[in-house]
């Protein structure tokens, strides 16, 4: 199944832009580097009309919580702005903020407070 239609089903580009952070900042978790890997993929489809990623895709390489929630926010951006809307909510009062351990670990070494991670 395409997603490429995803892109069109917002209200907004505030709507879009509010859903790309909570993926970014509530699913995206670094520390499996292949479902963030395509989450990622998918936060890049949603704001593009072409191919980034199929369903197939995500489900072969999201875990089984991440996928329920992602084809939740596919069948909200195809039935309504409000059911979007009522995605976010639930993904806010449901997933902590994920740290960026990446962000972290880099910023630490420009400090010369750590050494790098093997």
């Amino acid at each position: 199944m395409t997603l490429t239609d995803l892109p069109a089903g917002f209200r907004d580009e505030e709507q879009r832009g509010y859903v790309r952070r909570v993926i970014h900042d509530r699913l995206a978790d670094d520390r499996d580097q292949q479902e963030c890997r395509y989450l990622m993929r998918f936060w890049w489809q949603l704001g593009m009309p072409y191919r980034e990623v199929t369903l197939d895709q995500l489900r072969a390489n999201l875990g089984e919580d991440t996928l329920r929630l992602v084809e939740e926010l596919i069948d909200a951006v195809r039935t309504s702005h409000a059911a979007i809307d009522d995605w976010v909510d639930a993904v806010e009062g449901s997933r902590p903020l994920v740290r960026d351990r990446g962000f972290e670990q880099t910023g630490a070494l420009l400090r010369g407070n750590a050494r790098p991670t093997p």
